[in-house]
């Protein structure tokens, strides 16, 4: 179980009078007020500094030679190359800005010089290599007859290997925005905004807009050259930069805002003429317009992350992004979203995993998580540290010695959370190897509570194969040997820095808000401040003495429905304030997990494409009578499974009242069986002096299954009856009639489509229609095969509960109510 979490709300300053009248010339719908007291707390607070905040057109941003000498080397260097026909190799990274940077310079560098002959690129294997420069790579481009690299979003301090490179006869152009090297590296030019003072517009470029500014200063040295603007790859700039979670402030705001509106004004385009198919379709396969920052953090940014987390190899991703062949591109786009699924799938396993591992620390003595386990995948380790870091609101180091041996790199510091920040890994310093010891375990961190984690690591690196990263994200690689020492001097070091504070997972709240606030108007002036980022959050709103209505849940499956993830709650909430409630969600938690009777919470106001409607996207709840955690206990379970009278029988006939619930339809897995428990202890927490009689009866049957090729028999029938009359039916009168779960009903309506049935929802009903397509029938065996698998695994299932021990199952609830 998570600590529970510091509730705080921001320091709120009443804006003057004519701060929020200039404010409301941007919200004629509404008053303007509360996207007055955002920007003026968040230090907005002169007209210019308004002006240019709101409205990217009159914004001024910074020429690339505000780089100064270095970007006029590089310029320089790459006049050169162009002159004399040299082969240059772009070096990217594997995480969402290295996939974007590389392919800016594809996309701009290819203006200049020929793609594939004079121009090539390479992204390392993110299981097989680090982050940044290697000697193996630069062979093989020097045995290409490269004689220049231009790294992108990485090699800052990879001097050996510019080195390296240099006695192969090849020069190194690093734009970069990870940390600086001790001293200037031997390269041709650096180009790190880190060198700005941290004021400058461009001090928090990420790698995607270093590699911009790069082609920019080369579009202005010559400009009769390119055949496409420059503002055709701000699309790629904005992905990039909302991806990696740099401080959208200065030109990292302006470069976004013009990269939206590019990037919303090509999704428009059919996709035969969009200069993007790629990411026009990966933006469909998420249900996504474009138009949102959240479009890119929540679909575009944690796809184009998985390829490498599950695969290794993303290079195919730069063509994913930059061809204009939209059959290609399309194929392109449905491996990145299979990858994604399977990210989903590690993820959550070893989320559940470490949660594990969790119950055996003592969180009051530890100040960083650090745990390993020679079965975790290296690829995810960084977004299950995220979630373990706000959860515990301690720093959290995930390790894994999976296929360790003696070249292990830094693993890669990547995206915050299901929200897919890019990768912050970039840039690694090296310790020798001992020899004798050649075991490695390699990881990520994750940081919150403005621990600088980067510091934290970095002041152990004696102890370190590798590591590099940000304050907030960190790659690391260390002797599986050293780990215990490494996790006691960490723990010293931050405790010895803290003092005496204390590390509490924190929520802060923006603005007090109710529900009669909610709605067009509310989102509408909040978006005022978008896109958000570092620096500039998404506004968390405040809802007191509230209410939930309406709740319930269901299972968010995987692309084509190949395996349930996820679980979502919907509700509608409701206060004093007005008569309507207002619909909203809950990621990743059940119905019964929302408070009983009066509560607060934290939510953020969202517009739901898919479902066209307004809608609070739920950060945290507590009741209100008491916000404290309540203690859990276990409940009692009754074991009348597979009796010959009903549960209501036995429940008569009990000698003492029973004060719980009764399960009598049999589960398919166990977070079914999770559920209910969690519902009887929120029952038993909201009804007086039962505390001691938390009482749950399992009274399913051992069940009698139909062939699943009958259950399919009856399916076609029930909607062949239904397109006849044109009747509608709901999902729950489907799962009745046919006694299969809604995971299996999906796989069966998906199937039914193959047979030219129409499946189209009404509210919370369905409407099937029948159009027979022959061509259609021809690819309805394999679903059909999908659907049969999918009851007989449900049957087993069910076989399984049907007979599991009621010991398995106690010992289940136990350890889910601590």
């Amino acid at each position: 179980m998570p600590e529970q979490q510091q509730w705080t709300i921001a320091a709120t300053e009443q804006p003057p009078e004519w701060f929020i009248q200039a404010v409301k010339q941007y919200t004629p719908a509404s008053n303007g007020l509360y996207a007055a007291q955002l920007l003026w707390q968040r230090g907005i607070k002169h007209r210019q500094q308004l002006t240019a905040f709101i409205n990217y057109k009159v914004y001024q941003p910074a020429s690339p030679f505000e780089f100064g000498q270095e970007m006029h080397l590089a310029i320089a260097r790459l006049q050169q190359a162009y002159n004399t026909k040299e082969k240059i190799a772009i070096w990217g990274d594997f995480d969402a800005d290295g996939i974007t940077a590389t392919s800016v310079l594809w996309d701009g560098l290819g203006q200049f010089f020929a793609q594939n002959t004079q121009l090539v690129y390479y992204i390392p294997n993110r299981l097989k290599e680090s982050h940044g420069l290697n000697n193996q790579g630069i062979d093989n481009l020097a045995k290409e007859g490269c004689k220049l690299i231009v790294t992108c979003d990485t090699g800052s301090t990879n001097v050996e290997e510019i080195i390296y490179a240099k006695q192969l006869g090849i020069d190194v152009i690093v734009t970069d925005h990870h940390t600086l090297p001790a001293e200037r590296p031997p390269v041709a030019a650096i180009i790190n905004p880190r060198y700005f003072p941290k004021e400058h517009q461009l001090f928090n470029l990420s790698g995607v807009a270093v590699a911009y500014k790069l082609v920019e200063a080369l579009y202005q040295t010559l400009p009769n050259v390119a055949k496409y603007p420059l503002e055709d790859l701000l699309d790629l700039v904005a992905v990039g930069l909302i991806a990696d979670l740099v401080q959208l402030s200065g030109d990292c705001r302006y470069l976004a805002q013009m990269g939206i509106q590019r990037l919303q004004e090509d999704f428009k385009q059919p996709a035969a003429a969009r200069r993007r198919p790629g990411v026009g379709r990966l933006l469909e396969l998420c249900q996504k317009s474009g138009d949102r920052p959240t479009d890119i953090s929540f679909g575009l940014g944690p796809r184009i992350n998985a390829v490498s987390r599950i695969q290794g190899d993303a290079s195919f991703c730069v063509e994913l992004l930059t061809s204009r062949d939209v059959k290609r591109c399309n194929e392109l786009a449905e491996v990145t979203e299979l990858a994604n699924a399977r990210r989903k799938s590690l993820q959550k396993d070893v989320q559940a995993q470490v949660a594990q591992k969790l119950t055996q620390l003592d969180l009051s003595t530890t100040s960083v998580i650090v745990l390993e386990d020679a079965q975790w995948p290296a690829g995810v380790l960084g977004l299950v540290a995220g979630q373990i870091a706000q959860e515990t609101g301690r720093p959290t180091i995930l390790l894994s010695t999976e296929g360790a041996g003696g070249a292990g790199g830094a693993g890669g510091a990547g995206e915050q959370g299901s929200r897919g920040a890019g990768e912050q890994g970039g840039n690694s310093s090296s310790v020798p190897l001992c020899p004798s010891a050649p075991l490695l375990a390699r990881g990520s961190a994750r940081s919150v509570n403005s621990v600088d984690l980067y510091q934290l690591v970095k002041e152990q690196a004696h102890l370190l194969h590798r590591f590099g990263g940000h304050p907030f994200a960190a790659g690391l690689s260390l002797l599986v040997e050293n780990i215990p020492l490494f996790t006691a001097a960490i723990n010293q070091q931050l405790r010895q820095s803290l003092g005496s504070t204390t590390l509490t997972p924190t929520v802060q709240a923006d603005l007090t808000v109710t529900v009669a606030d909610l709605g067009k108007e509310l989102f509408l002036e909040l978006k005022l401040l978008e896109p958000c980022g570092m620096g500039n959050p998404v506004p968390k709103l405040l809802i007191q003495n509230c209410w939930f209505e309406n709740s319930w849940h269901r299972n968010q499956q995987d692309w084509q429905g190949k395996k349930v993830q996820y679980i979502k709650a919907e509700f509608d909430i409701r206060d004093d304030s007005s008569r309507s409630a207002f619909p909203g969600l809950w990621w990743g938690h059940y119905k019964d997990e929302l408070p009983i009777g009066r509560c607060d919470c934290i939510a953020e106001l969202d517009y739901n494409t898919f479902k066209k409607r307004y809608e609070i996207r739920l950060i945290a709840v507590r009741s209100s009578a008491n916000s404290a955690l309540t203690t859990q206990h276990s409940p009692f379970i009754l074991d009348l499974r597979n009796q010959e009278h009903s549960a209501t029988q036995h429940g008569l006939n009990l000698s003492y009242p029973l004060t719980g619930l009764i399960i009598q339809d049999c589960p398919t897995n166990w977070d079914d069986l999770r559920m209910w428990l969690r519902r009887c202890l929120a029952i038993s927490r909201s009804t007086s002096g039962l505390e001691n009689k938390q009482q749950l009866a399992i009274a399913w049957s051992k069940p009698n299954h139909q062939p699943p090729n009958q259950i399919w028999l009856t399916l076609v029938g029930i909607a062949k009856y239904l397109s006849r009359t044109n009747q509608l039916v709901t999902r729950g009168q489907l799962l009745e009639k046919i006694g299969i779960s809604d995971q299996t009903l999906l796989v069966g309506i998906k199937a039914l489509k193959y047979l030219g049935f129409t499946v189209q929802r009404q509210d919370r009903s369905l409407q099937i229609t029948w159009n027979p397509n022959d061509s259609a029938e021809n690819h309805a065996d394999e679903a059909v095969a999908r659907f049969l698998a999918a009851v007989r695994e449900e049957q087993f299932q069910q076989q399984y509960f049907a007979e599991v021990p009621l010991s398995t199952i106690v010992a289940i609830a136990s350890y889910d109510s601590k």
